[in-house]
């Protein structure tokens, strides 16, 4: 994968370079958030720091999210819930507070290079038989392509928040429990923020449109709306 890495710490930069290029992802280094965007679309990953020196990190990322889907990793010191929760939802497809090991960064952009790749379920091939587009009211769900329409209109969704919709939507009308849906699409529910899931159907729902396309059952679980 070519790593787009927006860092202004230069020995945590100069780590991470060296980490990365020894398992064969070239980089691409940055210190500022100007530079990350212009040179985006030459980058299969991005390594994203919150605390850089001319934009915030949220608000570059909400500024990459309207023009990009390549997955993103934040990597920050600030590790309160509510910062990571509104990395999350602004966009983030994973989110890791420092100091962290470089194994656990390598294994995270793996898992989220794996959910980005698969257009099946998390865990297996998809069945000839398994239907692979579905339709709930005006939502569209291309689970092959990996795509979303709204009355014919595209909706951007994070890797992850389709991981989540894909997965309710190979079997509509099947409620499935939290734990269930954080081990398919997290690989490990510990590893998960304990409300990444919620922030992760909201996203979804606010991005649709149509609050009901996932519907809640209090102690129970989600299933697809319809």
């Amino acid at each position: 994968m070519r790593v787009l890495l927006i860092e202004d710490d230069e020995r945590l930069a100069d780590a991470l370079t060296t980490a990365l290029v020894e398992r064969g992802h070239p980089v691409e280094r940055v210190s500022r958030a100007d530079e990350g965007l212009r040179r985006k679309d030459r980058a299969d990953f991005v390594l994203l720091d919150l605390g850089l020196p001319d934009m915030d990190g949220l608000d570059m990322l909400r500024q990459l999210r309207r023009v990009s889907a390549v997955p993103v990793i934040v990597l920050t010191a600030r590790g309160d819930e509510r910062t990571v929760l509104q990395g999350l939802s602004t966009g983030a497809d994973d989110y890791l507070t420092k100091p962290f090991r470089i194994k656990e960064l390598l294994a995270r952009m793996d898992a989220v290079r794996r959910r980005v790749g698969q257009s099946g379920p998390p865990g297996r091939e998809p069945r000839a038989a398994e239907a692979q587009e579905l339709d709930v009211g005006d939502v569209h769900i291309d689970l092959a392509s990996r795509t979303v329409t709204v009355a014919g209109r595209e909706v951007a969704l994070t890797a992850r928040e389709f991981d989540v919709l894909g997965l309710l939507a190979r079997a509509p009308g099947v409620v499935r429990s939290r734990q269930e849906i954080m081990d398919a699409v997290w690989g490990d529910a510990f590893l998960a923020v304990s409300r990444s899931l919620d922030v992760h159907v909201w996203g979804i729902r606010t991005k649709t449109g149509r609050p009901d396309l996932i519907r809640t059952l209090r102690g129970v679980g989600y299933r697809l709306g319809g």
